[in-house]
């Protein structure tokens, strides 16, 4: 993933998804668990930043040990600029079960508008693409996905917040 969050910039404030630390975690495990069908995978390519804790989540609940990161960098944390590719992925990945990223499981937090992802996909056009949540516009990208949430839901990760006070839904103008 790129810089923070892979998002577009936050809409109104209404449309938040706040997703805290063991929600997170169990998202990943539900990703490991329907890929656990899908594999043997021979190494996870993780989309950084984002992408590195459910990678790790992943990597451990299927035995994946080989793990290596793609970065494609475009965001602060409310907009996306230009992308750029930061660092590619080592061509002893991409030239996995036969070349292309065959037999390789790419992971990321999320997919949103499928910038970052299509870039990834290219690099690996035989790879499974996996990400714990989904929006519409980038879902057709991604192989296997848990969570799809609005095109116009802003997600706080956990790693992205703190611990405040929540208002009540009713009185924040709903």
């Amino acid at each position: 993933m790129a810089e923070p969050q892979q998002q577009s910039a936050p809409p109104s404030p209404e449309k938040i998804f706040p997703v805290s630390w063991d929600q997170f975690h169990r998202d990943s495990r539900a990703l490991a668990w329907r890929l656990h069908g899908v594999g043997p995978f021979a190494a996870i390519v993780c989309v950084t930043r984002g992408g590195l804790v459910p990678a790790a989540i992943v990597a451990r609940e299927l035995g994946i040990r080989l793990i290596e990161t793609v970065n494609v960098a475009s965001y602060d944390h409310t907009s996306q600029g230009e992308l750029k590719v930061l660092k590619g992925v080592a061509p002893a990945i991409v030239a996995l079960g036969g070349g292309h990223g065959a037999g390789v499981l790419i992971v990321d937090d999320l997919v949103d508008t499928g910038a970052t992802a299509r870039i990834v996909r290219a690099m690996l056009p035989r790879a499974h693409f996996a990400t714990v949540y989904a929006k519409p516009m980038g879902r057709p990208l991604v192989d296997t996905f848990i969570t799809e949430v609005s095109q116009d839901t802003w997600i706080y990760f956990p790693w992205d917040t703190g611990l405040a006070f929540q208002p009540p839904i009713r009185e924040a103008g709903l």
